[in-house]
């Protein structure tokens, strides 16, 4: 019954997401009912439940009958997924203080990790208004938790150094200042050394989408590609299994 609340809890937190992606994005408040981007009509509370609303609706508004973007639905899922594989992975829920804390925090930097994949993958840009106060929030997280200060120190600077040498020495033309404040909460995120195996991850994935999409001539050379997707794929998945991954790694080179 546990792991179903966090699944179903999971769908909501991905249905305000979406929600929340789309306001930030028109520059529109986050309070009030959710409205369809089509027809503007005010959306029923039993037409916004997450997942299922879209699979009665076939996929479509109400009102207006235009499509709704498989976006919605993916996202939810996506979340409600995360959701229960960040649970399995804290293990059997024994309720503790130390507990309840972990698993706030690793659901809360999933939503934080999925706004910022959706946003940049849509809209190629990093948002300090999410970036900014997710530092302060993993700072504050993290050393409940038992992180050093040293430890989160070094990782926020070698994730936000990392990017801030790249955007100095391409005065800006590889990536952007959102990168920079991405890789600093990655960092705080993750502590060290779990920030090195998100950077590796992401520039691995990142290599092998760019491949993909030059092979099929959906980019080229000079097209630009939203990174913040990947950091932030890269991020869920150190966040989930980093040590797992690093003492793997360890293990094949000593």
């Amino acid at each position: 019954m546990f792991h179903i609340f966090v699944f179903i809890l999971g769908l909501c937190i991905g249905s305000f997401v979406n929600c929340l992606v789309w306001r930030l994005n028109q520059k529109k408040t986050i309070l009030g009912r959710s409205i369809c981007p089509q027809c503007k009509k005010k959306i029923n509370w039993y037409d916004n439940i997450p997942l299922v609303s879209f699979i009665i609706l076939w996929g479509k508004c109400r009102h207006c009958k235009e499509k709704i973007s498989f976006q919605y639905p993916l996202a939810e899922l996506a979340t409600g997924i995360l959701f229960i594989l960040a649970i399995l992975n804290i293990g059997y829920p024994v309720f503790s203080s130390q507990y309840l804390i972990l698993a706030l925090r690793d659901l809360l930097f999933i939503s934080v990790l999925v706004i910022i994949f959706i946003y940049d993958l849509r809209w190629y840009l990093i948002l300090d208004i999410i970036t900014v106060p997710a530092i302060a929030l993993a700072l504050f997280f993290n050393i409940y938790l038992g992180f050093g200060w040293r430890n989160l120190f070094l990782a926020t600077v070698v994730g936000g150094g990392f990017f801030l040498a790249q955007y100095i020495i391409s005065q800006g033309r590889w990536i952007g200042g959102g990168d920079i404040r991405l890789g600093a909460l990655m960092g705080m995120m993750l502590g060290w050394p779990q920030i090195l195996v998100a950077l590796m991850l992401a520039y691995i994935i990142g290599s092998v989408v760019g491949i993909g999409l030059l092979i099929s001539n959906k980019k080229k050379m000079s097209s630009q590609i939203p990174f913040g997707t990947f950091l932030s794929i890269a991020t869920l998945i150190a966040l989930l299994w980093g040590e797992k991954i690093l003492d793997w790694y360890l293990g094949l080179i000593i």
